[in-house]
């Protein structure tokens, strides 16, 4: 069985940003639901401070917390869990001209960018380069040379602002353009960001030091889905010691009546 906890909400840190556009039509969501579906995955920090890095669901934590919600249930997961995996989403972009999304990253203080001779080597540089690969083929290395961690974290929300709030965007783990071109019609760009090691998010997120939203993907294995638990419990004044305690009863009655199921191949929800 996943590992579920009663947690404090204020010892639930975002180690990315949210999606405001994602969370304030949440919030009226969860207030006409009542429950709440699929629980953030959670991971404590490794500074003995007992606060934890939200992996999964920095929207639901964030409406949460708009609501005065004391506190949460949460799925727990540990860095070192060989069924915790870090990956990279990118950025397919579309309804922005390719040529004003260069124009707006060009004008970025300290990132030079550089447009790619796929024929011949380039120089690898202090940090792994955001690329930014066009419709027409024409890839783009945007470089940097930042002093610290803190400023490359920087640096890629100054490279997603500049076009978050032109252009639309969804996240994608694909690293060619060439399947969107049919896709969008208007399509941008295909914005590739470098990968990160959990422990460097587990630093970061222990410093207030977030990421751009939607550039990180964890898969946690197994993953608790639909568990539709009663908002009631959780806003309510009654102490953590309580809440935790009825969550265990809760989880054990439906254990019981055979409502919870494991699938253990790959599987599609249509009612997301």
């Amino acid at each position: 069985m996943p590992r579920l906890d009663i947690l404090p909400i204020e010892s639930l840190i975002l180690h990315e940003d949210h999606d405001a556009q994602r969370s304030a039509p949440l919030i009226e969501k969860l207030r006409g639901a009542g429950v709440l579906r699929n629980p953030p995955i959670v991971m404590p920090l490794t500074d003995g401070t007992e606060r934890y890095m939200v992996l999964d669901g920095a929207n639901r934590v964030t409406s949460l917390h708009e609501l005065e919600f004391p506190h949460l249930v949460a799925q727990l997961v540990e860095a070192d869990d060989q069924n915790v995996n870090l990956q990279t989403w990118n950025h397919v972009v579309w309804g922005m001209s390719p040529k004003s999304l260069m124009s707006e990253l060009r004008k970025l203080k300290g990132v030079d960018v550089v447009k790619v001779d796929t024929h011949k080597s380039v120089d690898a540089p202090k940090y792994a380069p955001v690329n930014a690969r066009l419709p027409d083929g024409k890839l783009y290395l945007l470089l940097e040379e930042p002093t610290d961690l803190a400023n490359h974290i920087a640096t890629l929300h100054a490279i997603v602002n500049a076009y978050k709030t032109s252009a639309s965007l969804d996240r994608t783990s694909q690293t060619f353009i060439e399947p969107f071109r049919e896709v969008h019609k208007d399509l941008t760009a295909l914005i590739i960001f470098p990968r990160f090691k959990i422990r460097t998010l587990l630093k970061l997120a222990g410093r207030k030091i977030v990421l751009p939203t939607g550039i990180t993907r964890f898969t946690v294995s197994p993953r608790t889905l639909h568990l539709n638990y009663p908002l009631h419990e959780l806003s309510s004044g009654k102490p953590i010691e309580y809440k935790r305690e009825y969550l265990k009863k809760w989880v054990d009655e439906r254990v019981m009546k055979k409502g919870v199921r494991l699938y253990a191949e790959a599987t599609f929800l249509f009612d997301e």
